[in-house]
């Protein structure tokens, strides 16, 4: 059996990162699926739901919150590496064939570091563009997207309009900048670790020392 694995927010400031699994036979991928950048909203919430409504299809989903990613300890390179092998884990079974959408430059180096922490004996194949190549990562694309999507909604229920939460959203900073300016620190789903998180304490003449370290994303 095949299995896809991709990611989805690893660059935004606000909030956690998705990984997802698709453990599926070709034939149960629906038509018109590919890379969920290039899907609308509404069309990707269509095809989670109908892969998750087939019986042949298994999904496996790692999350990796903010104070995860904000961790001195690790780097995104690392934790993209453990959330797709976490979703993987949950799904892959003995003689599948994996392929992962790499996170790193160096796509053969991706595919070892997840191999080494998936105990499963699966056939992996990491590459860039994964998810234009093979129809079942780009399922995994759309439900790591579809569930990034969803936790991006439960953080406007929360704090209200956060945008996309990244960092070239005028949204997204316009929200940090008011939270700093009301609050005098950052919102709890904030990537403390992030420069725009930076940028809005130093404008609010805050100087995070409450918070993880700052640094350059």
């Amino acid at each position: 059996m095949q299995v896809g694995v991709d990611e989805a927010g690893k660059g935004p400031v606000l909030g956690s990162m998705f990984a997802a699994a698709v453990r599926a036979p070709a034939d149960a991928i629906p038509g018109g699926v590919r890379d969920s950048k290039e899907l609308p909203a509404e069309r990707r919430e269509e095809l989670a739901g109908a892969l998750r409504a087939d019986d042949r299809v298994a999904v496996g989903l790692a999350e990796v919150t903010a104070d995860r990613i904000d961790d001195p300890e690790t780097d995104m390179n690392t934790l993209t590496v453990a959330a797709q092998a976490e979703a993987l884990a949950a799904v892959a079974r003995g003689g599948d064939a994996a392929y992962l959408d790499a996170g790193d430059t160096n796509a053969v180096r991706f595919e070892r570091r997840v191999g080494e922490r998936v105990d499963v004996d699966v056939d992996l194949r990491g590459e860039h563009g994964a998810d234009a190549a093979y129809p079942v990562v780009a399922a995994a694309s759309v439900i790591a997207k579809v569930e990034r999507d969803a936790h991006v909604a439960d953080l406007a229920a929360a704090y209200g309009d956060v945008g996309s939460g990244y960092p070239g959203d005028p949204t997204t900073r316009s929200f940090l900048d008011a939270y700093v300016g009301e609050h005098g620190r950052l919102p709890d789903c904030a990537r403390a670790s992030w420069q725009t998180s930076a940028d809005a304490l130093a404008a609010a003449g805050e100087s995070g020392d409450d918070q993880s370290t700052l640094g350059e994303f």
